[in-house]
């Protein structure tokens, strides 16, 4: 795993686009085409402006997938994470991009699920942009994560933990609000992305961070199975990362 600290989130962001952009151009240019996972949350804000500020990709040959989405939550409520993409990554791109696989909360989620998995199953995954949870999970898993299943996506349930974190970021005015389900891209799926890329800001995350590093790997832990990963990019700022700097470095 390879851990940097930055400075502050902005500069955390910054990080994050360029491993992500110098991947996209060597893939592009060796591959003519690049396969990746975006991922959405308040950890991404500063990746995604980074990202998309970038005018010289050409997003017409990249073929983007989406990690999770609630249950039954309309595309026009504030919180939908179809509606974020569409506001901060989509509309913000130089060009059209090649294709953009939404996951729809709306539509019956095991049917939902199946169309998701007959397509990704056509491409092999060059890169999985994503966060970490505050209870350590990675898209939507949350701890008992599914370590074992080898579906793409699955439907999910939403922890406590992690139905308060979207109260504490905004999203939602109460936990009853949060819906109690998720479909989610599956923890075998991401791991079988040839890179993953973690942008992980912000005090609350501090705790998850230390865990992700120091306990065992294990489905309580999700994040932990990171550590198993060849191509693992974990980045950091001071507030996420004040409990292992010392252990980290910079």
């Amino acid at each position: 795993m390879i851990i940097h600290i930055a400075k502050d989130r902005d500069a955390l962001g910054e990080k994050s686009a360029s491993v992500v952009i110098a991947e996209m151009k060597r893939l592009l240019a060796e591959k003519g085409r690049v396969v990746m996972t975006v991922a959405t949350g308040a950890s991404q804000f500063e990746f995604l402006k980074h990202l998309t500020a970038d005018k010289t990709l050409d997003w017409t040959k990249v073929i983007a997938f989406h990690l999770d989405e609630y249950v039954g939550l309309p595309v026009t409520h504030p919180a939908s994470f179809r509606n974020y993409l569409r506001e901060r990554f989509l509309a913000k791109l130089p060009c059209p991009i090649g294709a953009f696989h939404e996951v729809n909360g709306e539509n019956d989620p095991a049917e939902e699920c199946g169309r998701l998995n007959a397509l990704i199953a056509q491409y092999e995954m060059d890169i999985c942009c994503l966060g970490i949870g505050e209870n350590s999970h990675i898209a939507f898993n949350d701890p008992p994560a599914d370590f074992e299943t080898d579906k793409p996506f699955i439907v999910v349930d939403l922890n406590e933990t992690c139905r308060q974190q979207q109260v504490n970021e905004g999203w939602f005015a109460t936990t009853g609000d949060v819906p109690k389900q998720a479909i989610s891209m599956s923890v075998k799926q991401m791991m079988r992305a040839n890179m993953l890329v973690n942008s992980v800001p912000g005090e609350r995350k501090a705790q998850a961070v230390k865990w992700t590093l120091e306990e065992a790997i294990s489905p309580d832990y999700p994040s932990t199975i990171m550590r198993n990963h060849p191509r693992c990019h974990l980045n950091l700022d001071a507030d996420s990362a004040a409990l292992v700097q010392q252990e980290a470095g910079t």
